[in-house]
């Protein structure tokens, strides 16, 4: 699913280090060309990964601004190739080659380890050089106003594989996840930072335990939004920057598919629950029985516009993000790079929207976090799950 596309998962970094004082583009485009994409199709290698255009997975040249840059975008895409042999088949070719080899040495009842290596490999080559890789691409989008990258893949080896990769290109800078407490952080008000402060449950700056540690910010939030939906209109304003204007009313809640997990002796046990949620019974008694909710599909509408997308409490990834769709005029007299152009802005502005309404409707929950009542309304909260 690629950026461009209706529906894409996705998630976020914030770009630390010091770029080039200027000619920061010139600087981009000769990394990306640097450490483009090389085929592998004509050798027999197995794994091969790089840069390439966001339009043309085929092209890693990038000759020319125009190839990646759009305004304060940057935008290209991490393609990953690679042949993948099915275990049986390497297995039968290795009997047959080992055969062979006996054959061929009748003083040897087995095959020695070094030989057995060797063929093994050789096994390997023949298999690699009849076997066409399969291509994996995975969209990029750089926002150089607010050092926010936006990724399209949520497996953790890819996002992995992407961070270093950027690391590598673009020397001197480093990609940090925009996780649940950092994202807090951003949408809050200046005065609401040391009441965030002091919920941080994390004994240091390492990402991984920040994101470990404050998995409470995910898990509340969706048992505040599951409340909200049931007991509430379910309407907020926008309170973040970004396209839609700062006080416009939007709708925001969750249905179709909620995921429950605890953890107990016997390990991790998980519920999911899936259709139309009238009043939540299933989901409030896993709730009762010790259950917190740690993803949901969660709705947002704004006019006749709506998103979707399942919201991952712990690390505040978005699965399945569906924006309302790209709609441009057909004019048979405009040029086809400049409807290009404009069916990209178009995306971006709508992919921001949905992240902004979703940043307000984080903003209000916040408020009520941080403020020295939430244990109070929490217990109500609680006390209202129970079904009579």
């Amino acid at each position: 699913m690629g950026i461009l596309n209706n529906t894409v998962s996705l998630c976020q970094f914030q770009v630390l280090g010091t770029p080039p004082a200027t000619d920061l583009e010139v600087w981009v485009g000769e990394n990306l060309a640097s450490d483009g994409f090389r085929s592998i199709e004509d050798t027999s290698e197995e794994l091969s990964f790089g840069w390439v255009q966001l339009d043309d997975y085929q092209e890693s040249d990038f000759a020319g601004l125009h190839t990646f840059q759009h305004d304060h975008y940057f935008a290209f895409a991490l393609r990953r190739d690679q042949r993948k042999l099915p275990a049986t088949l390497v297995k039968s070719y290795m009997l047959k080659a080992e055969q062979e080899w006996l054959a061929a040495n009748p003083p040897f009842k087995r095959v020695p380890r070094q030989q057995r290596e060797d063929l093994c490999d050789a096994v390997r080559g023949s298999l690699l050089a009849k076997t066409l890789p399969t291509p994996a691409i995975y969209d990029v989008i750089w926002d150089t106003r607010k050092n926010l990258v936006t990724f399209s893949n949520l497996s953790s080896n890819t996002i992995d594989l992407f961070v270093e990769q950027f690391k590598k290109s673009f020397d001197g800078l480093r990609l940090v996840p925009l996780h649940p407490l950092a994202r807090a952080s951003q949408v809050i008000d200046e005065a609401l930072q040391p009441a965030l402060a002091k919920t941080n449950c994390s004994s240091s700056e390492a990402v991984l335990d920040q994101i470990e540690a404050n998995q409470w910010l995910g898990t509340d939030l969706l048992l505040w939004l599951m409340h909200e939906t049931i007991n509430a209109a379910s309407v907020y304003t926008v309170n973040q920057a970004g396209p839609a204007v700062t006080g416009e009313s939007f709708i925001a809640y969750i249905n179709d598919r909620l995921l429950l997990a605890a953890s107990s002796e016997n390990g991790v046990q998980k519920v999911t629950v899936t259709g139309q949620q009238d009043h939540f019974s299933e989901v409030r008694t896993a709730l009762q029985g010790g259950k917190e909710i740690y993803e949901a599909v969660l709705y947002l509408e704004k006019h006749e516009h709506q998103w979707k997308m399942t919201l991952k409490g712990d690390n505040f990834h978005f699965a399945s993000f569906k924006a309302p769709p790209v709609t441009l005029e057909k004019d048979d007299n405009v040029d086809p790079a400049m409807e290009h152009e404009a069916v990209f802005f178009e995306r971006m502005y709508l992919l921001e929207e949905g992240l902004q309404l979703f940043d307000s409707l984080l903003a209000e929950f916040l408020k009520k976090r941080l403020d020295e009542s939430w244990r109070q309304t929490e217990q109500a909260i609680r006390k209202n799950l129970v079904i009579t």
